[in-house]
């Protein structure tokens, strides 16, 4: 894999998670728990050795395209990458797992405490495309799962659409041993908290995303939700944070209330509705999207969906990887 800063070379992972479609339903602007081609329950294949570290610079800042490593080969072209990030080795050769948790890291905590961080992982095609006869397997890569990983791996939690979780069956983050010192040092639990955002609570708890956490699973919904829906759910074990007072989510009252819990590192696999509404909310701090160099026509989903914002957020390119034509961007909120 090359990058603007980094070694070149393969990222080897297992395969990528199918992803849902329609959204749970409810009121227009609350979230409402959508699902989509945003990435699954599974994580990609680690190697041994541990990674140092959740918190840093997060990778080099501020790079243009004569700054992107070309590809197959280990050089990079323009300035050398930002604090932290793996810059002096320009070997064509796999990163390792510790260089991506480096290049990943989210914000250090400032004076006034941790503040907490919105991110999103998703994948889109040249031509807009987050997925593939409704999958996004077809338009990932081995290295993209290897990122899906490593992006888990660092956050306190994943936020998650209903119906994403209803196609797929969604399972629970696992706890990676490559990781494990670096949670405990971070006060992290062994493996991030799942986070189900759903306004019907219309939820199948036999699902090992409920009967089988290591954390136990979170279900983020509103104060107009059934009572006896919110007692079947906290009944099979899950933790209801009420974050609106209709039946939708309030995207800020969600991420408020998150980060009451402890979870400031936060991260969303979509779908590309649940993406949508947080950018229209406007507290989406960070996304990381891979670019697919591939085509497929047709009527698929973006990656963000719903009504259009009056003024379009602006990002700013923190780093860019490349490995085999797929560009691995992240974009910060300037």
């Amino acid at each position: 894999m090359a990058g603007n800063g980094g070694p070149a070379g393969g990222l080897a992972g297992d395969g990528v998670p199918v992803a849902g479609a329609a959204e749970d339903g409810g009121p227009a602007g609350g979230l409402t728990g959508d699902g989509g081609p945003a990435g699954g329950a599974a994580e990609d294949g680690g190697q041994a050795g541990g990674v140092a570290g959740v918190d840093g610079s997060g990778g080099p800042a501020d790079v243009g395209a004569d700054e992107v490593g070309g590809p197959g080969r280990g050089a990079r072209r323009g300035a050398a990458g930002g604090a932290g990030f793996p810059g002096a080795d320009l070997v064509d050769r796999e990163w390792s797992l510790a260089e991506l948790a480096v290049a990943y890291a989210y914000p250090r905590q400032g004076p006034g405490g941790r503040q907490p961080w919105l991110r999103a992982n998703m994948v889109s095609t040249l031509d807009g495309a987050a997925q593939h006869d409704g999958r996004s397997q077809p338009i990932s890569c081995a290295a993209d799962m290897r990122i899906f990983g490593t992006l888990r791996a660092l956050a306190d939690v994943v936020i998650v659409g209903a119906e994403t979780v209803r196609q797929e069956g969604y399972r629970p983050a696992r706890a990676r041993a490559e990781f494990a010192e670096a949670r405990r040092a971070a006060g992290q639990g062994p493996a991030p908290a799942i986070a189900v955002v759903s306004a019907s609570l219309d939820l199948d708890y036999s699902l090992p995303l409920f009967t089988s956490p290591l954390v136990p699973t979170l279900v983020l919904t509103g104060a107009a939700a059934a009572p006896d829906r919110i007692a079947a759910a906290e009944k099979a074990g899950a933790r209801v944070v009420i974050a609106g007072d209709g039946v939708g989510v309030d995207p800020v009252r969600a991420v408020q209330a998150l980060a009451e819990l402890g979870h400031t590192r936060l991260l969303t696999e979509g779908g590309p509705r649940l993406l949508g509404q947080l950018v229209a909310a406007g507290v989406l701090d960070e996304l990381c999207l891979t670019i697919s160099p591939m085509l497929t026509a047709g009527d698929a989903q973006r990656i963000a969906g719903g009504p259009s914002v009056a003024v379009p957020a602006r990002f700013e390119l923190a780093s860019l990887l490349e490995e085999e034509g797929f560009l691995f961007g992240r974009y910060r909120r300037r």
